[in-house]
């Protein structure tokens, strides 16, 4: 029986971490399988993304929840209309905020924090599944159950360490552009479960992402074949899988396979809410829409609607037409505040401090302090809906000219958002590369914070149908001190179109310990005092 070795070190940060209390019961580093059950308990507890949410703060434990503030969706909120809180975070993630050339940089420019929380977890997770993948063949097949164990451990495994390659690659690599993919540079790749006393180099892009399509084509083969139903929607199935090729493909530029495996899953999963009929909260397990959810969800948790705290952007909110029943079922928004209602209020609120929604400290109360520590239903992050198979199958028919069958697959998506005494405004009715923008903007309406948006930005860069670049502009506000709300400097940060900057440096740390790592380029980044 093969020795399963379980990593308690990232093998590329050796940053500490603290092994399961399942291996605990063992050993702390080692551990015999002796069925597919032993690794299925693995698998649970050690290789898919916990929920935790257990800071209030902007600065959470939760893994890449950073990555919200790089893209257009956050916006620095200054004007307190709740109350003047004590926020410690606001300075944490100023390096992403503001596109820092170092992610941990603080906001006076003094010190950073650290860079490879993301990277080091990532990486821990997908140790895990490189010792279940592994150890799984020597695990004996002699009857059906035995051989349903096997595949369904496999298909898992398999699944989660594409999807953290995948996650990887698209944070600390460039775009996947098929003509220079082979010579860009990405992270590195280790399928072993063997420690190596090595300094390791990055893998080019197309090397990540090939693995990647091995992995999720034999995690859907196998989850296919695995005849019994997933418990929930936090354990991947063979739909999830096909979803995930789907985005891939897309994200690759191979649209005929996109539109393929976006079909797979609609035809599996074609549910969709009626926002007309159902106006209950949408971020909740019990939602038909959703095929897989992992991770936390910290972000009512950064929406405060008071002094030191962030907001949704108000281009977001307002980018809804008055008609869409995103806009008010997603969303509370009063004066320049706008926070993420996805997710429900706590009932009763911060210790029984019932809030009506006409009050100035409605979030404050509904969801900033009664979320403090509660785990989230489903992922901010790693949430997985019907809803983008319609969008990924659209936007790839759209790029292969089929304009008439793209119009009536996001329409479809429509028509369940919109009032239904909107009929005019439910479908589109554009074509060409106007209906391409309009995909797009679809795209960023209906997967709103759910960790899409950075993603879509990069790869529009490089799309060789319609390429696109916005520049964003955040704003960032200095305080006297985190327990003030007085004001000293109100500065302005520009991430140009075709940034370098849309991707991030590999972590201070791993490049420090990798000695001989080739680092991305992202310039300095500058800014512009303005008048508040």
């Amino acid at each position: 029986m093969k020795l399963l070795k379980y990593i308690c070190l990232s093998a590329f940060a050796m940053t500490a971490a603290g092994c399961s209390d399942f291996l605990e019961e063992y050993s702390q580093d080692k551990y015999y399988v002796s069925s597919w059950k032993d690794l299925n308990e693995l698998l649970l507890g050690d290789c898919y993304m916990p929920a935790d949410n257990t800071q209030r703060t902007v600065w959470s434990s939760t893994t890449c929840a950073k990555i919200h503030y790089l893209a257009d969706e956050i916006q620095d909120f200054n004007k307190s209309e709740g109350g003047n809180q004590d926020m410690d975070g606001h300075d944490p993630v100023f390096g992403y905020y503001t596109w820092q050339q170092r992610t941990g940089q603080n906001e006076t420019y003094s010190d950073f924090h650290p860079e490879n929380q993301d990277w080091t977890k990532l990486y821990k997770l997908i140790n895990v599944a490189n010792n279940i993948i592994e150890s799984a063949e020597d695990i004996p097949q002699n009857d059906d159950e035995e051989r349903q164990g096997y595949l369904k451990v496999t298909g898992e495994a398999r699944f989660l360490r594409a999807y953290y390659y995948f996650y990887l690659a698209n944070l600390y690599g460039k775009p996947y552009h098929p003509d220079s993919a082979k010579v860009d540079l990405a992270v590195p790749i280790k399928t072993s479960s063997e420690v190596e006393d090595k300094k390791f180099q990055r893998n080019t892009v197309q090397e990540v992402y090939d693995l990647v399509l091995s992995d999720l084509l034999i995690a859907e083969q196998n989850l296919s074949r695995y005849t019994s139903p997933q418990p929930s929607i936090y354990r991947a199935d063979s739909v999830a899988a096909q979803l995930l090729l789907s985005r891939v493909y897309l994200y690759m530029q191979n649209w005929s396979k996109a539109e393929e495996y976006a079909d797979k899953v609609i035809k599996a999963h074609p549910a969709l809410r009626n926002l007309n009929t159902d106006m209950s909260t949408f971020a909740v397990a019990s939602n038909e829409e959703n095929i897989f959810s992992m991770g936390g969800d910290d972000l009512p948790c950064a929406f405060v609607n008071a002094t030191q705290s962030f907001a949704v952007d108000n281009e977001l909110y307002y980018a809804y037409d008055s008609e869409d029943l995103r806009r008010t079922l997603w969303y509370w928004h009063k004066g320049t505040f706008t926070g993420l209602t996805k997710v429900a209020p706590r009932v009763g609120g911060w210790f029984g401090q019932e809030r009506e929604p006409s009050s100035s400290d409605y979030y404050l109360n509904m969801f900033y302090n009664s979320h403090e520590g509660l785990q989230p239903e489903v992922s901010s992050m790693f949430l997985m809906r019907s809803a983008e198979a319609y969008l990924n199958k659209a936007e790839a028919l759209a790029y292969q000219g089929k304009y008439d069958e793209a119009r009536n697959t996001v329409n479809t998506l429509r028509w369940y958002r919109f009032r239904t005494r909107a009929d005019e405004k439910r479908v589109l009715t554009s074509t060409g590369t106007e209906l391409i923008d309009d995909i797009r903007n679809e795209r960023r309406l209906e997967l709103a914070l759910e960790g899409h948006r950075w993603f879509d930005l990069r790869r529009y860069l490089v799309c060789s149908v319609h390429p696109d670049s916005k520049e964003i502009v955040h704003y960032y506000t200095y305080y006297r001190d985190r327990y003030e709300s007085e004001i000293t400097a109100y500065r302005k940060f520009t991430l140009q179109k075709w940034d370098p900057a849309y991707t991030l440096n590999i972590p201070h740390e791993v490049i420090e310990f990798n000695t001989g790592m080739t680092q991305n380029y992202r310039p300095w980044r500058t800014y512009e005092d303005v008048e508040f």
